[in-house]
């Protein structure tokens, strides 16, 4: 069994990513999102030029990741789950960002895919390490090539917790879905069946009531969750 656990919006309260431009970058940020949310550029190109705009030195920005405020309820659902299954943080956010807040919080060590971020002076830059060319979503992380390659290792079923459009792709092919934010309108709108949260507390009480070692030998149904 294999939990993909989105970051940003999911794990943590709010958009890492967004707060940091809202914080470091101007206005122009905003611009560049609405372009992508309309489909007109990529999230490769988005977050680039975005990242471009932020004017910040390394100390002062690790202390703001330091801030960010993530659910506490993660750390008792990880304790359980990871009895069976293999847990890994795939996000199309930043990879320090994550790294920095998970530790503060003294999240458990765990798998993280995501951009990577470089700094420079008084500024940041973006590398892809997770990239594919041929993700038809367009992000920097192909979050379907990563959940493919965990689970061949692992097994399935795969379930998939997260709230946004880096998510929508996933969302096709996991087993499960957990889904908060615009994440539940794609599902409705494309009719994948998903179960609401949240919190991963919420998530806790529905897990534990599945018959683990049934699930993992012979599957579960998405449409069984929603029920």
């Amino acid at each position: 069994m294999l939990f993909v656990i989105d970051f940003d919006g999911t794990l943590s309260v709010g958009d890492t990513v967004d707060a940091m431009l809202e914080r470091f970058a101007d206005d122009r940020w905003k611009d560049l999102e609405d372009e992508w949310l309309k489909g007109n550029i990529s999230a490769i190109d988005c977050m680039k030029q975005q990242l471009d705009l932020v004017e910040v030195d390394q100390v002062t920005l690790e202390n703001f990741f330091r801030g960010i405020q993530l659910d506490a309820s993660f750390i008792p659902f990880h304790k359980y789950i990871s009895q069976f299954s293999k847990v890994a943080i795939v996000s199309d956010g930043l990879d320090h960002a994550i790294d920095v807040a998970t530790r503060n919080a003294a999240i458990p060590s765990m798998p993280i895919y995501a951009n990577k971020l470089h700094f420079k002076p008084n500024g940041v830059s973006i590398s892809y390490p997770f990239r594919n060319a041929n993700c038809k979503a367009g992000n920097g992380v192909c979050k379907c090539q990563i959940a493919e390659q965990l689970s061949a290792d692992v097994g399935g079923p795969v379930v998939l917790v997260g709230d946004g459009k880096s998510d929508y792709c996933l969302a096709k092919h996991a087993d499960i879905v957990f889904a908060k934010g615009k994440l539940i309108t794609h599902c409705e709108q494309e009719n994948i069946p998903f179960r609401r949260f949240q919190t991963f507390a919420e998530i806790l009480d529905v897990v534990k009531q599945w018959d683990i070692a049934k699930k993992q030998s012979t599957g579960i149904s998405a449409k069984h969750l929603v029920a």
